[in-house]
């Protein structure tokens, strides 16, 4: 793994411009379970009963109840873990320009990343369904279900439901980014959730450098990514930044 590491500091020393998308993984070491996969909250509920945006409207006190209140208390609670802080550093030395994200849990704003492109909206935010008022999730009132805006309206988080699209600018700026990457770290992700998971294929199709770091293999090892770091977002981060920090202060 020393290799590698040295490689991707290397790697990212000589970028110019360095594009991250990033998963569920990368949230997990901030206390923030998967929705998909072993022990993810789609094997505990039905996502079109729960998650869908016909559920939703149909029955907001139910979809509240059983989902969102859960998620509520588990990002009130969560904190930029060293995955997220170390994605924030690489912004602050100026070699990463943005990050594309699939995570609803505004835990990169929170490390103090500014470029994010969040694929599925972020739960950190509630929008009045009635008069389009906005509220941090932190600050909606949970004594009543479902929560409603002072002007009667139920409150709904600005992430993307089942059955809802994905922003069409989401969407260009994320193919203009990969685009555009000379490097692209892949993080906390299997890539197999379009559109999000055809952003490393658009990178390397364009002949920039990908970089996972997941703690197992993935779709993409071997084919898509240049070469697979295998460990936590954070270890690795943490262990990338001080070989960078050498490079860079010699």
């Amino acid at each position: 793994m020393d290799d590698l590491i040295k490689r991707a500091a290397r790697d990212l020393a000589e970028s110019t411009y360095t594009v991250a998308l990033t998963g569920a993984g990368i949230s997990v070491e901030s206390g923030i379970p998967p929705f998909r996969g072993k022990g993810g909250i789609w094997e505990k509920i039905d996502p079109m009963e729960y998650a869908h945006i016909d559920a939703f409207i149909q029955n907001p006190k139910k979809v509240w109840n059983v989902l969102i209140r859960d998620m509520k208390d588990v990002v009130d609670r969560a904190k930029p873990n060293d995955g997220h802080l170390g994605l924030a550093r690489l912004e602050s030395l100026g070699i990463l320009k943005t990050v594309i994200t699939q995570n609803v849990d505004g835990l990169h704003h929170a490390a103090g990343n500014t470029d994010i492109i969040e694929f599925h909206g972020s739960f950190a935010w509630q929008r009045c369904m009635d008069c389009s008022r906005r509220s941090p999730t932190q600050q909606v009132d949970m004594s009543q279900m479902p929560p409603r805006c002072i002007c009667g309206g139920i409150w709904r988080p600005e992430c993307i439901f089942f059955g809802e699209m994905i922003p069409s600018e989401c969407l260009m700026r994320s193919k203009k980014a990969a685009s555009t990457c000379d490097v692209m770290l892949v993080i906390g992700t299997s890539a197999e959730v379009q559109p999000a998971a055809y952003m490393p294929v658009i990178a390397r199709k364009n002949s920039a450098t990908v970089i996972e770091i997941n703690p197992e293999k993935t779709t993409l090892s071997g084919k898509i990514s240049s070469y697979l770091i295998q460990g936590t977002a954070g270890t690795v981060l943490n262990r990338i930044l001080d070989e960078l920090h050498v490079i860079i202060n010699r």
